[in-house]
């Protein structure tokens, strides 16, 4: 059942080493039929029902320009609605802490995105609704409306708040969201249900979830999902591999066969310490990244024994959490 394993999962894995939220948030939702049903799913009643979602398309990547990439993962879809183009901007944060500023960060990027449409297209501009996919670790406790960034006398609301632009992002918590009871989706249930658990450091629970749920035929349906979201696990939890995992699955020996037949793969294929020396150097660069130091170069983390990744690790670790923990 591992035919064409290697091309679909190489690249795949790569992302997952550098940034594995991200990686596994923007392989899940850039495909359309997946980010359809999750805009049907958290989107206004009203614009989901407006909606030509058989039009929904993914955007290039080119569309937003490089100097607005920064720590996150975002993706520009076009979809119509009463025969008219709206762009839906979905943006996932993983910051490690509740940023107050999205509003402006997002002001910033929908100006982009109208800047370059205007060039290209001219007018009329389309509507662009951002939305913000929050994983937390942090519930989001900020305001979701640009306005209030400012703090303006009463007296002067009425004068000042025309001159203003007025807009909010759409957001979807994940601390907040309890995807088994909120989320009709069975696809989106299981990605967001992962995404989550990743985030609660609950993934062992996950997949005991996961043979209980009767998910064996919405994941068989697609086979190279329950391959990369058992990729994804790994790459978040350096003490989980995929033989712990596949002793969760007890409840479902389709999916416990599945979670085997890919450890069985990776053994062969002397990647299981590759994936457990990537997992390191990722780990660190984030961290490196949080606490805003110098990254190590990729081509130095790999010349490093897994005892050496570990100690830097660990200095890393103490050092986060004296900074940001209470």
């Amino acid at each position: 059942m591992l035919e064409g394993f290697d091309d679909c999962m190489n690249d795949f894995e790569q992302e997952l080493t550098a940034q594995p939220h991200d990686a596994f948030a923007r392989d899940m939702l850039s495909n359309p039929a997946n980010a359809s049903a999750f805009f049907q799913s958290h989107l206004p009643k009203d614009i989901v029902a407006a909606a030509d979602w058989s039009t929904l398309t993914l955007q290039p990547a080119s569309f937003v320009r490089q100097n607005l990439q920064q720590s996150h993962t975002d993706l520009l879809y076009r979809v119509n609605v009463a025969e008219r183009d709206m762009l839906l901007y979905l943006l996932f944060e993983h910051q490690t802490s509740v940023d107050p500023l999205m509003p402006l960060r997002l002001l910033n990027y929908v100006v982009e995105v109208l800047r370059q449409h205007a060039e290209t297209d001219g007018l009329p501009l389309p509507p662009v609704l951002p939305f913000v996919l929050h994983q937390g670790p942090d519930r989001w406790t900020v305001s979701t409306q640009f306005r209030d960034l400012f703090d303006l006398p009463k007296d002067l609301e009425g004068l000042l708040c025309p001159y203003l632009p007025d807009f909010h992002h759409a957001l979807l918590d994940l601390t907040l969201f309890d995807p088994d009871k909120d989320e009709h989706h069975p696809l989106l249930q299981v990605i967001l249900q992962l995404m989550k658990a990743a985030r609660q450091k609950q993934l062992i629970e996950f997949f005991e979830w996961l043979g209980r749920s009767e998910m064996e035929v919405t994941l068989l349906m697609q086979p190279d999902l329950f391959r990369r979201c058992l990729l994804y696990a790994v790459h978040i939890d350096i003490n989980l591999d995929v033989e712990s995992i596949s002793r969760s699955l007890s409840a479902s020996p389709t999916l416990q066969h599945e979670a085997m037949s890919l450890a069985q793969k990776l053994r062969q294929e002397g990647r299981a310490d590759g994936l457990a020396h990537g997992e390191w150097a990722g780990k660190i660069q984030m961290l490196e990244k949080f606490l805003g130091v110098d990254a190590t170069a990729s081509d130095v983390l790999a010349s490093l024994e897994i005892a050496a990744l570990e100690a830097r690790y660990v200095e890393l670790e103490q050092q986060y959490n004296l900074r940001f923990k209470k």
